[in-house]
């Protein structure tokens, strides 16, 4: 039904017509237009309006300075409250209406599963969704470009180190049964096969619940001795919190959606103790380095706000689309698109994280987790090593 949905909005609007040659929607003499559908008012408002924020604030910077082979960029962003039938909705509109020539930081795990298909029959390019899901790069489709290590790599990472060096052996898990959900889920699955361990218990939660008591009580009974939580900031928060509240004492793993500020700072110390695999380092306010410094003033002084995880991981993306955007040359279509992001070696953003690498069957950008805990209401980096399965 959502991909009937969607192909007869895309039909509309390719009836209405487009103002671009064929082969450059979205792009003119003097302008590049670039869209993003993500969450304004959701469950996840905290990455969705962050992320977005520094996108923007990285291509108004790029503009300032002459912008992209004397192109402009214009960037649209739409709020689809982490709901699929309104990424549908944004995105027949980003496609069809507003006719971007590609799409960056996408909303969504499911939401992009949705949207993507009839995407890449438009010939838009689906950049560095925010979603650390496989699905973002596997299988390979020219059109599609993931930023870092998926939830899939990073659960898995996060399961070897707990089993090897914790001694962990009872593990269950605790995850959104949605895609994201499942991405978790497979490589709790997929990782203690190969350690010949099966999962010890288990359960499915939407990402709008709030009550966890009997859920927890479940985990408790099986005797667990690490949680995996497939959630992302909300949830999390409200399953450790019933965890808390049933006097369990268990350690807990997350993955890079829940490594955000508001987890780590809820009051009372709820989360104090939670550990959370991650592809990128949170940045220090206090690093040095006048990029970083810039940024961060930049920022607070332009959204009136402290730049969160999801904000730098936005900057990230944002100049690391524009290095693939400025080896296009003057000639920019949807092919010399596609070879200027190939042509991406070892690029490294100004917050010191992973280097970013592409080529013509590369289309991960990093596959790199860290193992970082919540101490004083405040991330640290717990293992400072590259993890990897």
């Amino acid at each position: 039904m959502k991909k009937l949905l969607l192909a007869s909005v895309l039909a509309i609007g390719a009836v209405i017509g487009s103002p671009f040659t064929a082969g450059a929607a979205g792009v003119t003499e003097k302008e590049i237009l670039i869209g993003t559908y993500t969450d304004l008012s959701g469950v996840t408002v905290s990455w969705g309006v962050n992320n977005s924020n520094a996108i923007r604030m990285a291509f108004d910077e790029v503009n300032a300075k002459g912008g992209i082979n004397g192109r402009m960029i214009r960037y649209i962003v739409e709020d689809n409250q982490y709901q699929i039938p309104r990424s549908i909705q944004a995105a027949n509109k980003l496609i069809n209406s507003d006719h971007v020539f590609l799409m960056i930081a996408n909303g969504g795990t499911p939401m992009n599963n949705a949207t993507m298909p009839e995407q890449f029959e438009k010939g838009v390019p689906n950049m560095f969704p925010l979603t650390s899901a496989r699905s973002m790069y596997e299988p390979f489709h020219r059109l599609k470009f993931g930023l870092t290590s998926s939830y899939y790599d990073q659960t898995r990472s996060g399961l070897k180190f707990f089993v090897e060096k914790r001694g962990k052996k009872a593990i269950c898990q605790m995850t959104q049964d949605t895609d994201f959900g499942r991405d978790v889920s497979d490589g709790v699955r997929d990782q203690l096969k190969v350690m010949n361990l099966t999962v010890a218990g288990e359960t499915l939660h939407k990402p709008t619940d709030t009550d966890f008591s009997a859920a927890v009580a479940r985990m408790k009974a099986a005797k667990c001795d690490l949680v995996v939580i497939g959630g992302i900031t909300r949830d999390t928060i409200q399953i450790i919190s019933a965890i808390r509240k049933s006097g369990w004492d268990v350690e807990t793993l997350g993955n890079i959606a829940t490594y955000d500020a508001s987890v780590a700072e809820v009051p009372g110390g709820v989360t104090e103790g939670f550990y959370t695999m991650t592809s990128v380092l949170l940045l220090d306010p206090a690093d040095p380095k006048p990029e970083v410094q810039t940024f961060v003033k930049n920022y607070k002084a332009k959204f009136t706000r402290e730049p969160n995880f999801a904000a730098q991981i936005g900057y990230s993306a944002a100049y690391l689309l524009v290095e693939g955007l400025k080896n296009a040359g003057k000639n920019l279509d949807l092919d010399s698109f596609i070879g200027g992001m190939e042509a991406i070696k070892d690029y490294q953003d100004i917050f010191g994280s992973p280097k970013f690498n592409f080529g013509p069957k590369v289309r991960q950008g990093s596959n790199s987790s860290y193992l970082v805990q919540v101490k004083a209401g405040k991330w640290v980096v717990a293992d400072k090593s590259p993890m990897g399965y």
